[in-house]
């Protein structure tokens, strides 16, 4: 079996698992981001784990834990930003006291935040999923067409630097396919603010595409090619969502502006 099919059958099984914790939302998935956000942080300290500072990436594991809880209890969203307030200030605390600074803190931020938008932004009505079915259909229609326009059309690199397999080319062809994604689901639950959300759709295909780019940027900082083999043909989890939480922590942002930071979807597909 060749790496792209590989890739496919991971990606089609990994769709169908978590397709259908969309749908069953609620506690599920709850867990579910729960269980992203865990494993964001132990992929992100086990790149830069040494005997020096396990201890504090200990500490922040357990400040996390806090807070991973909190999501998976399904308390209100102003008790939870107040806990992860309150672990990533105990964190830096213990970085600074420590003297060794913030990489763990920062990943607790990613993991936590990561965790918190995709919980909140599914919430246990209609209007949630809709809203984490416009997000999936515009991370993996950008995935795709990013992939398959780069490497039909080639040219110019994005950031050569960073990841010297993207293109231009591809990033055109990803936002304009994260577009068209997002547009699709927001037609088919016949929304009457369509430009707006085609306007986010496209905000929310970029914010993906940077998400990739840090994540590919952070790999490059601490030498490593893939953040771990836990799914074939894809490397580790951050591997996978690299850009689904870049850009759910943008849309909850957005919904939190327009509905409320308790029912962000509230404010992206009115019920």
């Amino acid at each position: 079996m060749s790496n792209l099919q590989l890739r496919v059958l991971s990606a089609v099984v990994l769709a169908i698992a978590v397709l259908g914790l969309t749908w069953l939302g609620g506690l599920p998935f709850r867990l579910f981001a729960a269980l992203i956000g865990a494993a964001i942080f132990y992929e992100w300290c086990a790149m830069s784990r040494t005997v020096a500072n396990a201890f504090y990436q200990a500490l922040t594991a357990l400040f996390l834990a806090a807070v991973l809880l909190a999501v998976v209890a399904g308390l209100p969203a102003a008790t939870v930003l107040l806990v992860l307030a309150g672990a990533l200030a105990a964190s830096i605390a213990v970085g600074l006291i420590r003297g060794q600074g913030s990489w763990p803190t920062i990943g607790l931020a990613y993991a936590g935040f990561s965790a918190v938008s995709l919980a909140f932004l599914r919430d246990d009505d209609h209007a949630g999923l809709l809203a984490i079915l416009f997000l999936f259909a515009i991370v993996w229609a950008t995935d795709i067409l990013a992939y398959f326009v780069g490497r039909a059309v080639g040219g110019p690199k994005l950031a050569p630097a960073i990841s010297p397999g993207k293109t231009w080319s591809g990033a055109i062809g990803g936002a304009v396919g994260g577009l068209a994604g997002g547009l699709a689901v927001a037609a088919l639950a016949g929304v009457s603010n369509l430009p707006v959300l085609g306007f986010v759709a496209l905000l929310l295909s970029i914010v993906s595409q940077i998400g990739d780019l840090f994540e590919s940027w952070v790999k490059r900082r601490c030498g490593v090619k893939d953040l771990g083999s836990i799914i074939p043909g894809h490397g580790g989890v951050m591997d996978r969502v690299d850009g689904l939480v870049a850009a759910a922590f943008a849309l909850y942002v957005i919904g939190w502006m327009a509905g409320g930071a308790e029912h962000p979807a509230h404010g992206l597909f009115p019920l």
